[in-house]
């Protein structure tokens, strides 16, 4: 990644991290090579990466697995207590059933963390993709998807609002979902 890529996930990355509770069992989805699990080091514990291009590997606080998102995953109901999909979003062609299993996975009080780009950040990425300052990676996935369709599709598979603000001059958007009710395992 060029050093304006590594910027700008490091962005997003505060944005999230700030919303994690000290202890919490994460499950990254889209997590490349596991970069943010590895930032976030012990402060989170049995935790798990997915990402189809990443390197298997396992630490102390978390296992990367070379797997995409399908609903259902191979985890218990109420598993974590936080899911995050940093710049993911938008490259998931099918979104309901992604909320549908969040909500499954989640212990109750649980949060799905996402940072969600504008559409128009594309063009912005593509330029300076030309002109050799960022890599933008996989570009071609983002389907046109807009931020305002988030809400909708997440508050649908039964997951409360906590929190939406947008961040980088309004291109990027952060969300924060929680299951509130106390159905399934306990989070403790």
């Amino acid at each position: 990644m060029k050093l304006i890529d590594r910027w700008l996930q490091s962005w997003r990355e505060h944005k999230v991290r700030a919303w994690l509770r000290p202890g919490a069992r994460v499950l990254d989805i889209g997590c490349h090579q596991g970069e943010f699990l590895e930032r976030l080091g012990g402060s989170i514990r049995e935790s798990v990466g997915l990402d189809p291009l990443a390197q298997p590997r396992e630490t102390d606080s978390f296992v990367l697995k070379a797997v995409p998102f399908a609903e259902p995953l191979d985890f218990p109901a109420g598993r974590f207590n936080a899911i995050t999909l940093l710049a993911t979003l938008e490259h998931i062609r099918d979104k309901a059933p992604l909320a549908r299993e969040a909500r499954r996975l989640l212990s109750p009080g649980g949060r799905l963390i996402m940072t969600v780009p504008s559409p128009r950040v594309d063009d912005i990425v593509h330029t300076l993709v030309r002109l050799g300052l960022a890599d933008g990676m996989s570009l071609e996935e983002h389907h046109g998807f807009k931020p305002a369709d988030t809400g909708p599709i997440f508050t649908a598979a039964g997951l409360e609002l906590e929190h939406h603000s947008s961040f980088q001059l309004g291109l990027n958007h952060l969300f924060v979902f929680r299951r509130s009710d106390n159905e399934g395992p306990s989070s403790k």
